[in-house]
């Protein structure tokens, strides 16, 4: 018999799993994404396998308690909450699902940009106050950019950072990208993407967006001298993790106008609340910021295809076979 503990939504696992596949005599064990360590231990101490949702955490001391875990899986694409290092030292697999909601992700980002260009949110509130004549003269006066028009500096540029430059094409949109490893200028020519220094990327472009994981390095990278160096008319856009920006830094940018706003689909820490800087902005900041829960990746597509691949994983390892997408080097 196997057991599996799961650390994150029963509701959401039993929407999005296929449970004629699981062989018959398998234990599951419920908790939620918001679990108390000894609860697990409790239910679940002699688990096999562990499914945690990617913002909760599976600390080294869990790890060490469970003398039967052989495989951590990450239900999304993030597993920075997770001892990677631990799990290596006890022998177990962390793996993810890297890849599979790139293409939602990519749809969030440009749904935010959209939102930001054409500042959705005041018009919408204008109209349900009957000021729509108001809100279309104030707007064309202002002038509305295209995205067509906007140069588009990709910070990252993984699955989810191509899936979004291939949208970006479609619109017709300059794009630009920086990563840690540059690609070809084949690879560059056949994206349509063109390379640019950290630095340089966020002076010169018109919208910033962010596409990387969180490490020790992309912790606080969208600092204050990253922010002080782009266009007062530029938008920034987070659909990674909200650790990556530094958000008091950006709550100030946004209240001087040393950027004209930001879209986020994340914050830090999560679940928000109102202690958060980004929630205390003033009323004249009120339409600068557009927030979205947390939702870029979790489409129902992408939630089959990845609850698909992690209980297929947890059916490789209980046959002795290699896992897919290990991410702690085991």
């Amino acid at each position: 018999m196997q057991k599996v503990l799961l650390l994150t939504s029963r509701k959401r696992i039993e929407k999005y799993t296929d449970f004629s596949k699981i062989p018959r005599g398998w234990q599951l064990v419920f908790l939620d994404s918001d679990y108390q360590e000894e609860a697990a231990l409790e239910k679940g101490g002699d688990a096999d396998y562990i499914i945690v949702d990617a913002v909760s955490p599976v600390s080294s001391r869990l790890i060490e308690r469970m003398p039967n875990l052989r495989l951590i899986h990450s239900e999304g694409s993030g597993f920075n909450r997770i001892d990677t290092q631990a799990a290596r030292e006890a022998g177990v697999y962390v793996c993810n699902n890297p890849a599979l909601n790139s293409g939602a992700v990519a749809e969030q980002t440009i749904l935010l940009m959209l939102a930001l260009l054409r500042r959705f949110q005041e018009g919408d509130s204008l109209v349900r106050t009957g000021n729509q004549g108001k809100a279309k003269s104030l707007f064309i006066l202002n002038g509305i950019p295209e995205l067509k028009s906007c140069h588009v500096g990709l910070v990252g540029f993984g699955h989810i950072g191509k899936a979004t430059a291939a949208l970006l094409a479609a619109f017709g949109s300059k794009v630009s990208y920086y990563s840690r490893h540059r690609l070809s200028v084949q690879e560059e020519k056949e994206l349509g993407v063109g390379y640019l220094p950290l630095s340089e990327l966020a002076s010169s472009c018109d919208i910033v967006s962010l596409h990387l994981p969180v490490t020790p390095e992309t912790t606080g990278l969208i600092d204050h001298g990253f922010l002080q160096k782009m266009k007062s008319s530029a938008f920034l856009i987070n659909t990674a993790r909200g650790e990556i920006v530094d958000q008091a830094a950006l709550a100030q940018a946004l209240e001087d106008g040393s950027i004209a706003g930001a879209g986020l689909d994340t914050l830090y820490p999560e679940p928000a609340d109102f202690q958060n800087p980004l929630l205390q902005l003033s009323e004249s900041c009120k339409y600068r910021i557009v927030f979205s829960p947390h939702i870029g990746g979790t489409t129902d597509g992408s939630f089959y295809r990845m609850h698909r691949n992690t209980w297929n994983n947890l059916f490789l390892a209980a046959a002795g076979k290699r896992p897919n997408n290990i991410v702690n080097g085991l």
